[in-house]
């Protein structure tokens, strides 16, 4: 079962992708993970990487893929996978067709204007990256995470005039994959307005379809 979530910044692929996770005992892929997995195992792509990223460069297409790649060849990876964050463009998209098979697409639809205030009350813990919020999803003790006690902060890229950059940067080059992927007809939309119980509930749905199995 190889999976895409896709969906703007806030609709809650990070948490969902955790739970596929956890439910389908499938690997959780974030190019995000993968550089800093990279970086600090010192690999040769990692140190590729770390050089992009100290010249102040965004990582390439090719880098990015060639990560990317590598992970999904790893054991934990062959009965299936779930992407969050990548691709982010649709030639990414094209090339990463050439050498894996997408079985689902999960589109998570949400206005942006309903964005900015469920990023503003995301917090991350520090050690183990857990994603909670001060509202919908709050931790058992105020600032600490519930798996490991680890300090809960805000993102930089969580604040208001940073959302609305995100937000742009995502309709201008991530958007556009919605139509790349709908005609293959491998591609369903997903409620993210609604709860986190909701959403969970639409996904599991469509993943327990014997067509994926």
């Amino acid at each position: 079962m190889n999976l895409i979530l896709l969906g703007p910044p806030g609709a809650g692929k990070g948490t969902m992708a955790t739970g596929i996770k956890e439910k389908y005992s499938i690997p959780h892929i974030s190019t995000g993970d993968l550089f800093r997995a990279a970086i600090k195992d010192q690999t040769d792509l990692g140190k590729k990487v770390k050089s992009v990223l100290d010249a102040g460069d965004l990582v390439s297409d090719e880098l990015t893929l060639a990560l990317v790649e590598e992970r999904l060849n790893q054991k934990d990876a062959q009965n299936g996978f779930v992407l969050d964050g990548f691709p982010r463009t649709i030639p990414q998209a094209k090339e990463f067709d050439k050498l894996f098979t997408v079985d689902l697409v999960i589109n998570f639809t949400i206005p942006h204007e309903k964005i900015v205030g469920r990023l503003a009350g995301r917090r991350i813990c520090r050690t183990c990256g857990k994603i909670y919020h001060v509202k919908t999803l709050p931790p058992a003790v105020e600032g600490i995470c519930d798996n490991d006690g680890g300090e809960l902060y805000t993102r930089p890229d969580d604040m208001e005039e940073a959302i609305l950059n995100r937000l742009q940067v995502y309709d201008r080059q991530t958007a556009p994959l919605i139509e790349y992927y709908q005609p293959k007809g491998i591609m369903k939309d997903v409620n993210a307005q609604g709860g986190i119980d909701e959403m969970f509930e639409a996904v599991f749905r469509l993943l327990d379809d014997p067509s994926l199995k």
